[in-house]
């Protein structure tokens, strides 16, 4: 009859399996350290770049990119990514999605970097000196020509595509009465112009401006009051700019209501020189009977159209004339621009002798 029984090992197997087993667990914490270090590095890096759909940083190189009029966040997300600006258009939504800054964004063309983030990139599009423009300041009584050649030298504007655009009245939002006539519509005043604007663009940006000075001194409503219509007004507006200094706008706009109530030619070497197509100079007797439709010795009344581009206190001189009975007025000192005011002939020759004696 056999017996069972426990059968133990010896004390030296024993010790070799307990130290096999403190290996065992040893190694697996290495193991577990390993791939935790491998993991804690990785997320350093994901989190280093912010995002694997992102760049990292304000980016490198230089590019332009342009937010067009009313482009909506998409569409500026959109042309980021297509401009190498920022990796993901979903990204760039995603950090704006919660921020109303993005609201604040205006249309224009920005200088930015290439593989910038797009946290940086949303801080480009909101900073505004960012944009790219051209500082073009269009004085008081230039002439479209003149104006036109400012955009092109200045602003960087093509001088034929403005020319065109020009051409195309229709298209830049004039008033009815403008007659499909620019002159006198593009209102002088500085204008930050970026490169990539279209001529279009730009001129009816200058035709709303002046549309705001006109409804600023009332044009409409105040013309009717002088027995004007709002584009004689202009018209008239534009010879007092080119006449005398601002301080005599008024007197002068009563001058020609008096002078065309009369019946007297307005006389007006500065429409005899528009009529031939000279931006200043001295005015001959041989000019004077150049008949051209400007020629206010040949014809009496009003030009056809204005002569320049009035400002806003030519506009409200017209409208608000200084109460006098002057037919005549004379730059007497053409340094100080003083000017002299009549109703009298010989007055009137007494003061050209002055203006030449200064001259």
């Amino acid at each position: 009859m056999s017996q069972l029984g426990l059968q133990m090992a010896p004390e030296g197997q024993t010790k070799r399996g307990r130290f096999g087993a403190i290996v065992a667990v040893l190694l697996a914490f290495v193991v577990v350290a390993v791939l935790l270090a491998g993991l804690l590095i990785f997320g350093l890096r994901l989190i280093g770049s912010g995002n694997a759909n992102d760049y990292s940083g304000d980016g490198t190189g230089q590019v332009d990119v342009r937010v067009a009029p009313d482009a909506t966040t998409e569409q500026i997300a959109q042309t980021l990514q297509a401009d190498g600006v920022i990796r993901s258009a979903s990204t760039f939504l995603a950090i704006t999605a919660n921020d109303d800054r993005v609201r604040r964004i205006q249309p224009g063309t920005y200088r930015m970097r290439e593989h910038m983030s797009s946290s940086a990139a949303l801080d480009v599009l909101l900073d505004p000196t960012a944009r790219v423009t051209a500082r073009v300041v269009i004085p008081e009584g230039t002439p479209t020509k003149q104006v036109l050649a400012l955009l092109a030298s200045k602003g960087g504007l093509n001088q034929a595509q403005l020319a065109a655009a020009a051409a195309k009245t229709g298209t830049l939002g004039l008033p009815p009465y403008a007659n499909d006539q620019l002159e006198g519509f593009l209102f002088p005043a500085t204008y930050n112009v970026d490169p990539s604007t279209t001529p279009r663009e730009q001129l009816r940006v200058m035709v709303a401006r002046w549309r705001q000075a006109a409804s600023d001194v009332d044009l409409v409503s105040a013309a009717k009051a002088q027995h004007l219509t709002p584009y004689q007004a202009l018209i008239i507006a534009s010879l007092v700019q080119a006449e005398v200094k601002p301080k005599d706008f008024a007197k002068v706009a009563r001058v020609i209501d008096n002078r065309i109530a009369a019946g007297m030619p307005l006389q007006l070497d500065t429409t005899v020189l528009y009529g031939l197509g000279r931006a200043g100079g001295p005015v001959s007797t041989a000019d004077t009977k150049v008949d051209t439709p400007y020629n206010t010795y040949l014809h009496k009344g009003l030009p056809p159209t204005p002569i320049d581009n009035p400002g806003e206190a030519a506009l409200h001189a017209v409208l608000h004339p200084a109460t006098g009975d002057w037919l005549y007025y004379v730059t007497v000192n053409p340094t100080t621009g003083e000017t002299k005011f009549t109703n009298s002939y010989q007055k009137f020759l007494q003061y050209k002798q002055e203006y030449k004696s200064n001259s």
